[in-house]
């Protein structure tokens, strides 16, 4: 979490005189202009450190700010469920010590709360990223009463793709290639292709060859949610043949049905001399 120690970049670098690093792990006043003042704070260990806000006093009027990397546990715990508190706080303690707002970072999704802010990553780190917010740089405008004005910036220079495609008629892994290729054309950065739908039984899906689908795109990764293949159980089990049997057997043995139909699946393709059994 970046925290501030001998060996770390803050301690190492000759920084120039318009930089201001915290190494303190309790808040610190600068003065940035009469009655304007910012207080912050390091972590002087990677993990598990208090609030900076439990045992705050400010010694001062004017409008106070604060910048430092914590966890508000009202509001962000539900988009960032399962991240370890560091340095807790809540929006009341905020209001409660005087500060007009707190400018955080540690959780990636941003947020524009009355007060307090968090810009959000400014790059992306995954794919399907979602919040309200636009993520990136954050301008904050301070009037004399203290409140603020917010202007959003992103800055992000990697572009990270998100795209579901229906694969629902097309009859051939040409037409799914071709397809796929077309929703990318164009496209610059990486890309998490979704890919569903129903298709024949004689088409077969690699989602190996769609990944090299793209090469204008650094990388492309392709994952199946929902696809299903198109045979008509009803007909087959009608046939009088050992694959109708194979179906009998498996629709009384009682299986959850998703793991029925890739049996059901794999096992037609296998007495059709298949090679690709593998079902998604």
């Amino acid at each position: 979490h970046d925290w501030y120690g001998p060996s770390s970049l803050y301690a190492r670098i000759d920084w120039p005189q318009n930089v201001r690093v915290f190494t303190e792990d309790s808040l610190e006043p600068v003065e940035l202009a009469s009655g304007l003042t910012l207080w912050g704070a390091a972590h002087r260990a990677p993990a598990n450190t208090d609030g900076f806000l439990e045992r705050f006093e400010l010694d001062r009027g004017g409008i106070n700010l604060a910048v430092f990397h914590g966890s508000e546990r009202g509001a962000l715990v539900f988009q960032d469920e399962g991240k370890i508190p560091h340095a807790p706080f809540t929006a009341h303690q905020v209001e409660a010590s005087g500060l007009a707002h707190v400018f955080c970072g540690h959780f990636h999704t941003a947020v524009d709360a009355e007060r307090f802010t968090y810009p959000g990553n400014p790059e992306p780190l995954t794919f399907g990223e979602r919040g309200a917010v636009a993520r990136g740089l954050v301008i904050a405008s301070i009037a004399a009463d203290g409140s603020i004005t917010r202007e959003r910036f992103p800055v992000a220079t990697t572009d990270v793709l998100d795209e579901e495609v229906d694969l629902t008629g097309c009859a051939s892994a040409t037409d799914i290639l071709t397809l796929v290729s077309e929703r990318l054309a164009g496209r610059t950065g990486c890309a998490r292709v979704t890919v569903t739908g129903e298709l024949p039984p004689e088409v077969e899906l690699s989602l190996r060859d769609l990944e090299r689908c793209a090469p204008g795109l650094a990388a492309v990764i392709v994952r199946a949610r929902s696809v299903s293949t198109a045979y008509d159980i009803e007909s087959i089990r009608q046939e009088g043949t050992v694959r109708a049997q194979f179906v009998e057997d498996v629709l009384a043995a009682g299986l959850p049905e998703e793991v029925g139909r890739k049996i059901v699946v794999t096992g037609l393709r296998a007495l059709e001399g298949r090679a690709d059994l593998e079902v998604v």
